[in-house]
């Protein structure tokens, strides 16, 4: 992994997700990271992630645009229940506890959405909600997640 990169030559795509542009700036398994992954993702307007949750921290950097964000207070007891909104916009930071369910829209009609996400724990499983009333134990398991796909080991060197 080279000490200096310049991130508009790392591939970007959407992952059948349109609207979206991914490019994972450091990425566990891309990268061989063990504690971190870091991510640059641009929403169109009204584009957005999945109702989901995971088992690592995740914190958010926004570098321009501005949006909402759905975070469930109650994500610990039997289902999500109805999230809490909190507007973010261009220069302000936020982070998603473990498990707790949440979701990110570019409510913004006019101008993308661009984060930077540091997510802990990677490769990240996700956990995908239909809606905020599904029991947690019928969310959908989606690993490894799109952009980890290409480059998922079953057997992950962790020592030497």
């Amino acid at each position: 992994l080279p000490v200096v990169r310049d991130i508009g030559t790392l591939p970007q795509d959407n992952f059948g997700r349109p609207g979206l542009s991914h490019i994972t700036v450091a990425g566990s398994l891309m990268h061989g990271l063990k504690e971190v992954e870091v991510w640059l993702q641009t929403f169109a307007p009204g584009t957005h992630t999945p109702i989901h949750r995971h088992s690592c921290e995740e914190v958010f950097v926004v570098l321009k645009g501005s949006g909402t964000l759905y975070l469930a207070p109650s994500s610990h007891s039997k289902y999500p229940g109805k999230p809490q909104e909190f507007s973010v916009f261009s220069n302000s930071t936020f982070h998603i506890p473990v498990n707790d369910v949440h979701q990110l829209w570019n409510t913004n009609e006019e101008e993308d959405l661009q984060v930077l996400v540091v997510v802990s724990r990677p490769p990240v499983k996700i956990f995908i909600y239909d809606e905020w009333l599904m029991p947690h134990t019928a969310a959908k398991l989606k690993f490894p997640y799109y952009w980890d796909e290409k480059w998922y080991q079953s057997t992950a060197k962790d020592e030497l």
